[in-house]
């Protein structure tokens, strides 16, 4: 690893040694696009910074983004860094109360948001009257909006100083705000860069959502690192994946199980696609990820990391990748397994995560005394170092005293061949404690899987306590913008219920 460097350092670096190079093309829904080269981004930049400054943005000020993916919100968030101030982004599709927390709870001097989505923002915003409020046409890619003439100078950066605010995605409760620093930024994009043996003349396909970490850090830090390029949709589709790396001649991507699920429902293969490297984060059935081999041009390789942990610690190397494994530890990077659960180390505000925003408590408590980060998830070790997933801690269920997890359960359920995907909770039981309960997607849902289906199938591979109590058909699970399943609302959904045993509910 080199000396620690700020992520503003990093960009300079990037526009000096390749300002002609291509950095961004944005593919705009029309199928038209928009293109910069690394200088000209950098001049937008501080064109985008002076619009900043006139806005009343001073170092140590949020800006707020509840954008898509477009090119303003890669504009804004090299121009707030660059200022000194941090960037929230937000789900741009999220709802006026969850987008009123973040607001108020990260004191924004200026927010942006599409045109189309205005009137929920500014609902969200009565929370901070004094937020100045700027609305974007984003599938244009125009910048001029947020452009302003104010003269700029570039405070010195400091590698600590606060760059991000990121919200987590809420699959357990509350949202949590991860602060991301300078440093962190850098440390992910240089990590990332070379697990992934990044090269100037690579480029990365962005379709997963920019407000996400998985964007920021495993494709446009490492990208900035090493002065690659950087092709960005607005937007996934499934339909349209291939064809975008064809067009495009992207060499690497990153996605998530669930798009690649959707990528072999409803893609098809498609001449000129060249990835050399594909990131993805959790599991998926081997076939399918032999079909995607196929499909994609190179073997997948999957990761594991969190908003917390910067770069993804554990990455399947590039020789001969394991699909179900979560990967080795990545170069750069500590962690152990103690007691079932993953542990990663490093130092907060440099390798780790700054903190929880305003609650010292919690950050306190996600550390054990001698200083890792309690991941919440749990692993196995082979000989080899490579990491299988475990499930969570909250994924081992205690049914009459005995313990079941939930990994297995959903593990045998998604092998049955009319199962798309299916999700496992925990459901009050008088008598049991707790028991598992099942939420299954069809693969067909015109010939979806009877209940007696599912439980002769489980009653043939799961002992007696891990066996499902019920079974509920969904059209599909519900999920955060990312794909990762909202196992709370279906813990409460289970509750609701009161179902009778084996009883099967279709939605």
């Amino acid at each position: 690893m080199t000396d620690p460097a700020t992520f503003s350092s990093v960009w300079e670096r990037a526009v000096e040694r390749g300002g002609d190079a291509a950095f961004l093309i944005f593919e705009r829904p029309d199928g038209t696009t928009a293109t910069w080269t690394y200088e000209q981004f950098d001049a937008a930049v501080t064109d985008v910074a002076a619009g900043l400054i006139q806005q009343g943005v001073v170092p140590g000020d949020s800006v707020h983004l509840a954008l898509t993916n477009t090119p303003a919100f890669v504009a804004l968030w090299l121009a707030a860094n660059r200022l000194g101030a941090w960037i929230v982004p937000s789900d741009p599709m999220g709802k006026a109360p969850e987008l009123a927390d973040h607001i108020e709870r990260t004191r924004p001097k200026a927010g942006f948001c599409a045109t189309s989505r205005a009137d929920v923002y500014r609902q969200a915003a009565a929370v901070s009257p004094d937020l100045a409020i700027t609305e974007l046409d984003e599938a244009g890619g125009s910048l001029d909006a947020l452009m302003g003439n104010a003269r700029v100078d570039w405070p010195a950066a400091d590698i600590r100083d606060r760059a991000a605010v990121m919200f987590t995605s809420g699959t357990t409760g509350r949202p949590k705000g991860v602060e991301i620093t300078q440093a962190n930024y850098a440390f992910c994009g240089q990590v990332m860069a070379e697990r992934a043996d990044l090269a100037p003349e690579d480029r990365q396909l962005v379709v997963l959502p920019l407000f996400h970490a998985n964007a920021q850090y495993y494709s446009f830090a490492s990208a900035i690192w090493t002065g690659a390029s950087v092709a960005l949709m607005p937007a996934f589709s499934a339909s349209g994946f291939l064809a975008q790396a064809a067009r495009h001649r992207a060499t690497c991507a990153s996605l998530f199980a669930a798009p690649m699920r959707m990528i072999l429902a409803r893609g098809a293969p498609v001449d000129g696609v060249g990835l050399r490297h594909c990131w993805y984060a959790q599991n998926i059935a081997d076939d399918q990820y032999e079909t995607l081999t196929a499909w994609l041009g190179c073997r997948p390789r999957q990761l594991y990391g969190m908003t917390e942990t910067i770069p993804a610690v554990l990455t399947e190397p590039a020789d001969n990748p394991v699909p179900s494994s979560m990967g080795q530890v990545t170069p750069g990077c500590q962690v152990i397994v103690r007691d079932g659960q993953v542990m990663v180390g490093g130092e907060p505000g440099m390798t780790l995560f700054a903190g929880y925003l305003d609650d010292p408590d919690t950050t306190a408590a996600s550390f054990t005394n001698d200083g890792w980060f309690c991941t919440g998830d749990r692993a196995r070790v082979d000989e080899d170092g490579r990491h299988y997933f475990d499930g969570r801690h909250s994924d081992v269920l205690k049914v009459a005293g005995e313990n079941v997890s939930i990994v297995e359960v959903e593990s045998v359920l998604t092998s049955h061949p009319a199962v798309l995907e299916a999700a496992v909770v925990g459901a009050p039981d008088p008598i049991r404690d707790e028991v598992p309960v099942a939420f299954v997607v069809p693969a067909d849902p015109a010939t979806p899987p009877t209940d007696d289906e599912l439980s002769s199938w489980c009653q043939d591979r799961l002992a007696k306590a891990k066996l499902p109590r019920s079974f509920t058909l969904m059209e599909e699970l519900p999920r955060t913008s990312v794909g990762k399943i909202r196992k709370f609302l279906l813990r409460q959904e289970a509750k609701d219920q009161n179902q009778a045993p084996q009883e099967a509910t279709r939605r």
